[in-house]
């Protein structure tokens, strides 16, 4: 793949895919940005007007024109890509099934639509949904624009539990765990049914234009990418992660490639050996979150662990937390994010080199 202000691109590649393999070439891999940077500003309305939020969002022509100017004359330095990916929020997965979505200006949340269990007759997942039809034509937009441009992903996918989650509501599943685990299951089993026939849909139409397989984190892969999550199970207990949402991602990482585990949080720990004893999971995605759960030394421990499980990890540093860091750390699997200016990059990459 070529792509604008990427010359480098198969390097990149080769040392991503030995990162997979928990091997490192001649340095770790570098993206220079956080993995939640894409949320931080807003698109520039530039004159443009809508009736409503929700529809700026179903806006393809000018969400991809906007990503278009945003890579305008870049250099993508470092294992940094291009990547737009077709995106009408965290929860969009659930809608496909019925329900509403409520937008905000950089994010969006499920009306939950399961109040009682009768209301379960009323999911069901249809082509005709229009958050379906905002995916797709937001993906066909971008596809027809990339021209050795940037890479298309596919959208962000979340079953299992996060879904039944986005039904039920978190408060309620939480209950539900205890009074109801059958219509628990129930819905575990609905959720389930187009999740992964919806992502090779998406891998499909993808790789028939050209393109790799990539998403929101932007980590790309040759066969299938995956990343796996459930931010609800920091609520639960093992037990209740081993009955109600293992089996779920047992099968998904057993049908993708490369699959990055993303870890948000401290009450995620919980659940980090029964993780890590996975081994269709390549890396773990650690996100330590804010405030008080900043800087990252105090979660050094966390990071050697799961390099000592011989897994990867993608890791969000502060620029001034790098010296230190290396100074700390053996290199080997570690995957950094790093916000820096594009004129630092060069430099920052030079002394990651010599780690």
């Amino acid at each position: 793949m070529e792509l604008q202000g990427k010359p480098d691109f198969e390097q990149s590649m080769q040392r991503i895919e030995a990162w997979f393999k928990h091997e490192l070439l001649d340095r770790p891999p570098v993206r220079f940005s956080q993995h939640n940077a894409d949320f931080a500003s807003l698109p520039a309305l530039q004159g443009r007007s809508w009736p409503s939020l929700k529809a700026r969002w179903f806006d393809a022509e000018f969400q991809v024109d906007f990503f278009l100017e945003s890579i305008k004359g870049r250099r993508f330095y470092g294992e940094t890509f291009p990547v737009f990916w077709p995106n009408l929020g965290p929860s969009v997965y659930a809608a496909f099934h019925g329900g509403e979505l409520e937008y905000a200006e950089v994010t969006s949340w499920m009306r939950h639509c399961v109040h009682d269990w009768d209301d379960l007759k009323r999911l069901k997942f249809s082509r005709d949904n229009e958050y379906f039809l905002g995916i797709e034509h937001l993906t066909r937009v971008a596809l027809e624009k990339s021209a050795g441009n940037y890479m298309v992903g596919y959208t962000d996918l979340h079953g299992s539990l996060d879904c039944v989650a986005d039904w039920r509501g978190p408060q309620q599943l939480c209950l539900d765990l205890m009074d109801n685990p059958e219509k628990v299951h129930e819905m575990l089993l609905l959720s389930k049914q187009n999740f992964m026939p919806l992502f090779d849909y998406y891998d499909d139409i993808l790789k028939a234009h050209g393109q790799l397989s990539v998403t929101w984190m932007a980590i790309p892969s040759r066969g299938k990418m995956h990343i796996p999550s459930c931010d609800f199970t920091s609520m639960i207990s093992p037990r209740a992660f081993s009955e109600f949402y293992l089996p779920y991602l047992l099968e998904e990482v057993r049908h993708t490639t490369h699959n990055i585990f993303h870890l948000d949080g401290k009450g995620m720990l919980r659940h980090l050996e029964r993780i890590l004893s996975v081994p269709e999971i390549h890396a773990i995605q650690w996100v330590q979150g804010v405030g008080d759960d900043l800087p990252i030394g105090q979660w050094l421990p966390v990071i050697r662990k799961i390099q000592a499980a011989g897994k990867g990890v993608v890791v969000d540093l502060e620029l001034s937390e790098l010296e230190p860091f290396i100074a700390a750390m053996d290199p080997q699997g570690l995957f950094l994010c790093i916000a820096a200016e594009e004129r630092d990059q060069p430099n920052i990459l030079q002394r990651i080199e010599k780690w």
